[in-house]
């Protein structure tokens, strides 16, 4: 496995690989864990060569205490990426991947303005411009992303279509702890009595999707709003149940085929989110 720190090595460890490689990328965080390696397991399988990015990006989070706290260990992570079969990691600086001030804007419409984008500004834009210099930089024919964010997992494929990029995007299942907790690099952040609780967040998703037959759309909402507020130590943040493709809350189930429910909720001083399929 080859660990790249700049632009330039990266390049020259991209052209070590031959002459047009199929190449399956992974951008991450770090602080990894078994949802990541679950993507890198499905790049290998897919690709001739995986490539995974470690870069936390300072220009995606609309919060400096959140971004302080974001859990770092790259040599923990290089060791997991090596056992997955991982070829290429980069990992660079802030110098090495903004040498300037980003200025680069993007308008992904109603996608960005709803959950995630509604309370957290710029984050949106700041997750495209890491992520087109990092498609650039690589030219991956596929990229690889869990669907625990989905919102972003949308913003980037309109970004695809946006840029019209040669690259597929490929969406992975949520994976979860044992408890049905959904894996996260925030978990770690968790104290013993709120890692105790957190399970409780999927459970009331798991019951929302099995009451469809009981409840339209905004009844169920307001029935999971209240089965939130009822999980010790959290502050819901939003619940909503929207179209799967555009986002926007629903009020008929037969307004469009697929639809997800979608929670951001303060557990602590820990900001968890997650998702069901409905």
């Amino acid at each position: 496995m080859i660990l790249c720190r700049t632009k330039n090595e990266l390049q020259d460890a991209l052209k070590a690989q031959g002459a047009n490689p199929i190449i399956g990328f992974v951008p991450t965080m770090g602080a990894l864990h078994e949802g990541h390696l679950s993507l890198v397991r499905q790049a290998r399988r897919e690709n001739e060569v995986v490539v995974a990015s470690v870069f936390v990006n300072p220009i995606q989070f609309n919060n400096p205490e959140d971004l302080e706290k974001y859990p770092r260990d790259l040599d923990h992570d290089l060791s997991m990426l090596k056992e997955v079969g991982c070829d290429i990691v980069f990992a660079p600086d802030n110098a090495e991947m903004y040498p300037e001030k980003p200025t680069e804007t993007y308008n992904f419409g109603s996608l960005e303005t709803v959950m995630e984008g509604q309370f957290r500004p710029g984050h949106f834009n700041g997750v495209a411009i890491v992520v087109k210099r990092l498609f650039d930089l690589i030219n991956p024919s596929s990229a690889y992303f869990g669907e625990k964010d989905f919102q972003q997992l949308a913003i980037i494929r309109a970004l695809v279509e946006q840029k019209n990029l040669p690259v597929e995007i490929v969406g992975c299942p949520i994976v979860r702890e044992k408890d049905d907790l959904a894996m996260s690099s925030r978990n770690v952040r968790l104290s013993d009595e709120d890692r105790r609780i957190a399970p409780q967040i999927y459970k009331v998703l798991r019951d929302g999707r099995d009451l469809i037959d009981v409840f339209a759309p905004q009844q169920l909402k307001s029935f999971m709003e209240d089965q939130f507020q009822k999980i010790p130590r959290t502050k819901l943040e939003y619940l909503e149940i929207v179209n799967a493709k555009t986002l926007q809350p629903i009020e008929n189930w037969n307004d469009c085929p697929k639809r997800v429910a979608c929670v951001a909720i303060w557990l602590g001083d820990v900001r968890l989110i997650d998702n069901v399929k409905i």
